[in-house]
C-alpha cells in the first residue's frame, strides 16, 4: 500500500468503479463540487457521462486507452494485485466523506468485494456506497437522522455487533445481535420524525436507505 494518500481533496470525493454507473448522477455530482476519481475503469464510465476524473486509480487492466487519459488527467498505475481497484483507490485518496458508484452490479463477487473494503475501511473513512436503488453508509457508532412515516430503513450487520438501543423505527433494536447468517436488519420502518441507532460498540455497520436519500446521508455522515 501506499505510504500516503496520493490525491487529497477537502471536498466530498467519489471514486467511481465499472459497475452499474448513473451518468446522471455523476453530472449532479460534478455540478455539486463532488470530485471524481475513477477506479481503473470506472475512469470510462465518467468519461461516458461527459467528464473528466480528478484521477484514475488502478492497476489499469480495464481502462480502455490508457495513453488517451493521460493527455487528459492524472493516471496512477497501481500493479500491485492484493488489493481491488476500489481499494486501491481508498488508500489512495483522503477526503472528508467518500462515495463510492459503480462498485456494485454487474458482478456478485465485485459487490462483495466492494463490502469487504468498506469494512476494511470503515473505522478511517466515511463511507458511503450508491447503487440504482439504495445508498448505504457506513457507520461506526450511533447515528441519528430523520426518516418519514414507513419509510424503508435496513440496518445490515457486517460483523457480529449489538445494539444498545433505538428509537424512531417501527421494530426497535433494543439489545438485539445483528450478524451474517443469523439475524439482520432488512427492511425496518421508520415511525416518522427523529431516528437514532445507537449500538453497544464500535463495530461497524451499514445503514442503507433510498437512494434519495444520498445528499442526507452524505451531510449526517459529515456531522459525526
Amino acid at each position: 500500500m501506499a505510504d500516503a494518500p496520493m490525491v487529497v481533496s477537502a471536498r466530498p470525493l467519489a471514486i467511481v468503479g465499472g459497475g452499474a454507473v448513473d451518468a446522471n448522477l455523476l453530472v449532479e455530482l460534478a455540478e455539486r463540487g463532488v470530485m471524481l476519481v475513477g477506479a481503473d475503469g470506472g475512469g470510462d464510465a465518467i468519461g461516458a457521462a461527459g467528464l473528466v476524473p480528478a484521477a484514475i486509480i488502478g492497476d489499469l487492466d480495464s481502462l480502455s486507452d490508457r495513453a488517451a487519459w493521460e493527455a487528459r488527467t492524472r493516471v496512477i498505475h497501481i500493479p500491485e494485485q492484493i488489493t481491488t481497484d476500489f481499494q486501491k483507490a481508498l488508500y489512495s485518496t483522503r477526503a472528508p466523506v467518500t462515495l463510492a458508484l459503480g462498485m456494485t452490479g454487474k458482478r456478485l463477487d465485485h459487490t462483495l468485494a466492494a463490502l469487504s473494503a468498506v469494512l476494511q475501511f470503515a473505522p478511517s473513512r466515511k463511507l458511503l456506497l450508491v447503487d440504482e436503488v439504495d445508498v448505504a453508509l457506513a457507520v461506526v457508532g450511533p447515528i441519528s437522522f430523520e426518516a418519514g412515516p414507513k419509510e424503508r430503513v435496513s440496518i445490515h450487520p457486517l460483523l457480529p455487533i449489538r445494539f444498545d438501543h433505538s428509537s424512531g423505527l417501527f421494530y426497535p433494536m433494543d439489545g438485539l445481535t445483528l450478524e451474517p447468517g443469523g439475524l439482520i436488519g432488512t427492511s425496518n420502518e421508520g415511525t416518522g420524525g427523529n431516528v437514532e441507532v445507537v449500538p453497544a460498540d464500535d463495530t461497524p455497520w451499514l445503514l442503507i436507505l433510498g437512494k434519495e436519500r444520498l445528499w442526507d446521508l452524505m451531510a449526517a455522515s459529515q456531522e459525526r
